[in-house]
Order: structure tokens, then C-alpha cells, then sequence
């Protein structure tokens, strides 16, 4: 979490990535990154976030890890108009926990799928309106399939990191005939 207030398309392509990562999303890993994007521990025990509701995370995960891998503007942007109409309400500011003023579009009694599909999606549509384009994607390069996100300036990103984006030019270079290894 930032200082300036929640990172919630991060935490967004996190959670998607990490489902991608381990299907089954265990339990550690899901409370260590909800925590890292500034949920308390507190509320992420087994008494507070059961079973039930990391399987609800898990399944709200894996459809946005889909609708994150959409390069085409128009049907990320129908995409994201279904999550919310499924799952959004009119948006609400909100202040709790100690954090700082935030808009939450989920319904009060949300459960966790529902709160991240909500969440997530009025994250991303303010996004993708905001760049005219989805300013996150699946990594180009091969094998690859990690989710990305770039708001900075400059051209769209086509690779998670500078490892793969490297890689891919070194393999497109040696397969025009350059200097092998």
C-alpha cells in the first residue's frame, strides 16, 4: 500500500498472477498479500476469512487473471461493465481500519470475491478510461504468461519485466543470425 491510499489494480494483477502461480492458492500466500496491500492480519484470520471465503478470492482471482490478459480495449471495457454490473454498487467513500479515505463499490456485506471484483474492476475501468487503452497485459514474451500493469508515460508495455523483454530480443536476434552463445 502506498501512502497516498490503496494500490488496488496491483493488487488486482497480484492476485491474479498469483492464482495463475499456484491454482490452489494457498492460504499463507493469499493473507501475505492481502496484508501486503494494507488488509490487516486481523481481519485475514481463520475466523474472519475461512475456507469459504479464500475458495470465493480464489474464483474472483482467476476471472480477473481472464479479463486481464484482454489486450482489446472494447472488450476489456465489456468485461469490466459485466463484473460491475454483477457485482458493483454505487460507490461510496469509505474510511476504516486506519486507512484513509477510499471508495469502496462493493456492497456492505460483500463477501472477499465480490469485494475484489468490485473493487478491481472500478480500479481498472478508471484506468483504461484514463489511458484510452488497458494499461495492463499478459507479458509477450514466450512461455511467459505473468500480468503486468503500466500507468507511467511512454509507449504501452508488452513485457512484465526488462529479464523477459531482454530475452526476446536476444532470441529474435539470434534467430536473424546473429552472434550465438
Amino acid at each position: 500500500m502506498s501512502s497516498r491510499g490503496f494500490s488496488t489494480a496491483q493488487r488486482a494483477i497480484d492476485l491474479a498472477n498469483a492464482v495463475r502461480a499456484h491454482p490452489e492458492l494457498p492460504r499463507e500466500v493469499a493473507t501475505a498479500l492481502l496484508v501486503r496491500h494494507g488488509e490487516r492480519p486481523q481481519e485475514l484470520a481463520p475466523d474472519g476469512f475461512s475456507a469459504a471465503d479464500l475458495r470465493e478470492l480464489r474464483d474472483a482471482a482467476r476471472r480477473m487473471a481472464d479479463l486481464l490478459a484482454e489486450p482489446d480495449p472494447d472488450l476489456a471495457a465489456a468485461a469490466l461493465n459485466a463484473v460491475l454490473a454483477e457485482h458493483a454498487v454505487a460507490p461510496r467513500l469509505s474510511r476504516h481500519g486506519g486507512h484513509s479515505w477510499h471508495l469502496h463499490a462493493d456492497r456492505e456485506d460483500a463477501g472477499w470475491g465480490e469485494w475484489f471484483l468490485a473493487s478491481s474492476a472500478l480500479a481498472l475501468a478508471h484506468l483504461l478510461t484514463e489511458h484510452g487503452r488497458p494499461p495492463w497485459g499478459e507479458c509477450a514474451a514466450t512461455g511467459c504468461r505473468t500480468l503486468h500493469l503500466h500507468t507511467g508515460p511512454g509507449s504501452p508495455r508488452r513485457y512484465c519485466s526488462p529479464t523477459c523483454a531482454s530475452r526476446t530480443r536476444v532470441a529474435a536476434h539470434r534467430r536473424r543470425g546473429g552472434v550465438s552463445p
